[in-house]
């Protein structure tokens, strides 16, 4: 079972300019990919969103900038795109349980800004945690995590509070039931 564990860190000067930076590098890549795939008849695959999107887009001029944070947030970006057009698709066709789900929206920078990085753009060090081109950040250890992170979203909320959120892998915990019979109350008056 998976679980996220978060913890608040205070970011230097130069690595909120550099979060600031790679937030809104995720922003335009989820929002140019959104845009080709409203424009598109057929949904291309993430692999050709990737091209379009990161690879492509680092060789023109207007995009060049994409090149200054870490690869790794980016194509994340495009996979969650990816992930909001399934749960839509299957919540048209009724795969998916609970309320219906919108087609993807495009991003806006005053929400809740993010980047997610996989087990390639991070690592934890000791008490810090080193981020690809962002550099070692010091989150406040309020517990510890139970198993290795696969991943860790950076989030920075509408109060400019700043969080590494943790996800890791942990054991189900089994709660045996003790008292087996039930009780109703029906409500009738004799």
């Amino acid at each position: 079972m998976k679980a996220r564990y978060q913890y608040r860190f205070y970011p230097t000067i130069q690595q909120q300019q550099s979060l600031a930076r790679l937030f809104g590098c995720v922003r335009v890549v989820w929002n140019d990919a959104l845009a080709i795939c409203k424009q598109a008849e057929k949904l291309p695959s993430n692999n050709d969103l990737q091209k379009l999107v990161i690879t492509q887009a680092k060789k023109t001029t207007e995009r060049e900038w994409l090149s200054d944070v870490s690869s790794v947030p980016l194509q994340q970006s495009v996979a969650d795109l990816g992930i909001a057009y399934k749960n839509f698709f299957d919540s048209l066709k009724g795969k998916r349980k609970g309320k219906k789900v919108g087609t993807p929206r495009f991003k806006k920078k005053t929400n809740q800004q993010s980047a997610r990085f996989v087990k390639t753009g991070f690592s934890i060090q000791g008490e810090q945690v080193y981020l690809a081109k962002i550099g070692n950040v010091k989150p406040i250890w309020s517990r510890e995590l139970p198993s290795s992170p696969s991943s860790v979203i950076v989030i920075k909320d509408c109060a400019n509070r700043y969080f590494l959120s943790f996800v890791v892998e942990v054991k189900p915990v089994n709660i045996d039931a003790k008292n087996q019979s039930i009780g109703i109350d029906l409500g009738i008056k004799t």
